[in-house]
């Protein structure tokens, strides 16, 4: 007979293939709209500049354009012009509040709602929303992370309209919210979220990046970083998600036995999509097109259940606040469908992990790319320039960069077989590392030729045309084309940080460059800018690698030319406090004052509470769950056993062997049951930051991994009407 437990799992199970896909119904602006295509929706729940020009005067409209690039600050009358269209709009709309929405560090975002209603003088009640409003607002900013910027009793905070990155209108079934996207600083103007030091970096890299095209005799008024992250995530069914506490809790399976069938028949990537989940893509499409997500890519990856999305480029503020908003889209919209969305870098053991590759690069005011090595790189000194001082940057940087990728998740999936290693590294390809390689010791030269098209010789087949370069699917930092792929970032972080400080190491390495040219010739030639393009080059292409990043060979080669290997999140944290990074970010303004070490402690401190979080939520499943099905397993085997040995005089050698080895597993995992207690008894003691998550890194993780082992031991021989969690094979493939 089942126990409660399993009945509720088998049920699960029941329901989850029983599911048929949900057919939704498409709303927009108005109801005789059902048939637009997506270009003709797209953005309608947006407060775009478009939309602004229809309110405001093309000289308001042109301060509002510039505020992103500039350092002038809006005035209260404008704000006012702002604040009085995009409120009739959202009141037309349906809207009924408004909220500063804002990227605190904790990986999310936050928001307090105000109603539009209020009273006029003589009492009447009226919708307002002034200028004011619209710049600034109060949240409580002691119950958030400051990393001891802000002590608990010290309570006020304020949020402040980033004018450069679009409002919009978050729909629910039962009303609209204008949103407004936000800085979150403290009382005494500390950065206390993510926005505001990536937009300080982005500043920096501009004025640096400007500063170059002008010495290179480019007439240009700004630079801008673009982003575009690729975002993957698991799908699965949420009456089996409800059942796995480590699912609900921790984001991942900290148990669970792999099956048979996972991944190794490489028939997923790129399969065709189930109905459930293809239904609950086209519906997470359709609303974050309705919010100007410019979504452009989806496809089965790798793993069973796992999925991704990939964006249009955009400004690197406004793909920021984009990816939050895919984030909770798709969170949200799973939910419709009875699924849940996983983002944790390894729910599964065992089954490729889900990372997030930022592709960045530069663009002027023009629209120059300067990432875009065109048809002859060996002669684009702008491009040369700027793939130098990139190389440079990573070189120098690579501990901040390492630091900047750090997490509790993201441990599990760097250095494994399914992304890069925590080495970090530059791709170039074929044609940009032979650009290097004959800069650096020829002083330049023709380039090899190399086939532009692939000509299949099949009649019905055109020529297919053929790019520059390879991928290289273990470097973290991977030229493709006419940009970088910072494809380390994890899947659940905030893409803010990795931009934050990728944009301040080539800010600074483009301001040294800059000094060193105009130290060298006040008027610079084109032989003074290639002079030093090939001195930073030697200086810095040690940190180019075009080979297997996961091989054995590469780590002894990393190590030979000094690269840093920082395998776990409490050493990569430190880099931000090492004396290089910490001015280097000083200088730059990303960080001021006390903000660095603060932001250390932030992530520090969240490590330990995640990992905690984890072996709480083991030591839980092991009494409540896995524990007492070994016992149960064990019991009845002994039963079995007495009453053969009763009425046969004898127990049947495979019953014998069965016995003996549940209850030796069962054994060990009172055992291992104790050693974790124990192990949590010692966390609770240590009281100093640093040493706690050393402490957890260097043993609480092999500790967690030996308890699994043994319950995935039992999970095989566990009869299965005992075993109540929901297996591997259900989660990935009952959909």
């Amino acid at each position: 007979m089942t126990t409660n437990r399993a009945s509720a799992r088998f049920e699960a199970v029941r329901t989850a293939g029983s599911r048929a896909p949900r057919v939704f119904k498409k709303t927009f602006s108005s109801p005789h709209d059902l048939d637009l295509k997506a270009s003709e929706y797209f953005g309608c729940n947006t407060f775009s500049f478009d939309m602004m020009e229809k309110k405001l005067s093309s000289s308001d409209i042109s301060i509002l354009r510039e505020f992103a690039t500039s350092d002038k600050p809006l005035t209260l009358d404008i704000a006012n012009k702002v604040a009085d269209a995009v409120r009739d709009w959202a009141l037309a709309r349906g809207a009924t509040h408004y909220c500063h929405w804002f990227q605190p560090q904790t990986g999310a975002t936050a928001e307090k709602h105000d109603a539009f209603f209020s009273f006029d003088k003589r009492g009447n009640a009226i919708e307002k929303f002034t200028g004011k409003e619209l710049i600034q607002s109060e949240p409580d900013a002691s119950s958030f992370p400051s990393g001891g910027v802000r002590a608990t009793f010290e309570a006020r905070g304020y949020t402040a309209w980033d004018a450069s990155s679009p409002m919009f209108l978050m729909e629910s079934e039962n009303g609209l919210t204008l949103c407004i996207p936000s800085l979150f600083i403290s009382y005494n103007g500390e950065a206390l979220d993510e926005k505001t030091p990536l937009l300080r970096s982005l500043s920096a890299l501009n004025k640096a990046a400007t500063e170059s095209l002008k010495l290179m005799g480019h007439d240009v008024k700004y630079v801008i970083a673009s982003a575009g992250p690729e975002q993957e995530y698991f799908v699965c069914d949420e009456s089996l998600f409800n059942l796995r506490p480590d699912l609900l809790l921790a984001g991942r399976t900290l148990l669970g036995r792999n099956p048979p069938r996972g991944q190794q028949l490489e028939d997923h990537y790129f399969g065709s999509i189930k109905p459930r989940i293809l239904a609950f893509m086209m519906e997470a499409e359709h609303e974050l097109y309705k919010l100007s997500v410019p979504c452009k890519t989806r496809h089965n990856e790798v793993a069973p259940s796992q999925c991704e999305i990939a964006p249009i480029f955009e400004n690197a503020n406004i793909a920021a606040d984009h990816n939050q908003l895919v984030l909770e889209v798709l969170r949200t919209v799973a939910r419709r469908h009875q699924l849940q969305v996983l983002f944790h870098e390894k729910p599964y053991a065992g089954i490729n992990g889900s990372g997030k590759h930022v592709n960045w690069s530069l663009a002027d005011n023009h629209g120059h790319n300067m990432l875009e090595p065109g048809d002859n790189p060996m002669d684009n000194i702008r491009f040369l320039w700027f793939l130098a001082g990139t190389i440079k940057a990573v070189n120098e940087y690579a501990t901040l960069l390492r630091m900047s990728i750090a997490s509790a998740g993201n441990d599990f999936r760097l250095g494994a077989n399914e992304a890069p290693p925590a080495i970090i590294s530059c791709f170039l390809g074929d044609t940009l590392t032979e650009v290097v390689q004959k800069l650096t010791t020829a002083g330049g030269g023709s380039l090899s030729d190399r086939a532009k098209n692939i000509n299949l010789d099949l009649a019905r087949v055109p020529l297919i045309s053929r790019d520059n370069t390879d991928r290289n699917r273990t470097s973290p930092f991977a030229f493709t084309g006419n940009k970088f792929e910072f494809r380390a970032v994890g899947a659940s972080a905030s893409i803010s940080p990795s931009l934050t400080y990728l944009n301040a190491a080539v800010a600074k390495a483009l301001h040294e460059m800059n000094d060193q040219l105009k130290k060298a010739n006040p008027r610079p030639n084109q032989d003074d800018i290639l002079k030093l393009i090939v001195d930073t080059l030697n200086e810095h292409k040690k940190v180019c690698f075009e080979g297997n990043g996961y091989s054995t060979e590469w780590h002894k080669e990393a190590e030979k030319r000094g690269l840093p290997n920082i395998r776990t999140t409490p050493d990569a944290l430190a880099a931000i406090k090492e004396t290089k990074n910490k001015t280097m970010l000083a200088s730059l303004g990303v960080h001021r004052g006390e903000e660095v070490e603060a932001r250390y402690n932030v992530k520090l401190e969240r490590y330990i509470k995640v990992r905690m979080i984890e072996l709480e939520t083991l030591q839980e499943m092991l009494s409540n769950e896995v524990f007492p099905a070994a016992v149960a397993h064990t019991r009845i085997l002994a039963q079995s056993a007495a009453s053969l040995k009763t009425a046969m005089g004898g127990i049947p050698s495979e019953l014998e062997k069965q016995l003996r080895i549940a209850s030796d597993l069962t054994a060990k995992m009172a055992t291992a049951k104790d050693k974790l207690g124990t192990f949590l008894e010692q966390c609770a003691a240590t009281h100093d930051e640093p040493k706690l998550a050393a402490k957890i890194a260097s043993e609480g993780m092999p500790l967690m991994e030996e308890v699994r082992k043994v319950s995935d031991e039992l999970e095989l021989v566990v009869d299965d009407q005992l075993w109540s969690l929901p297996k591997y094979r259900e989660i990935l493939y009952m959909m």
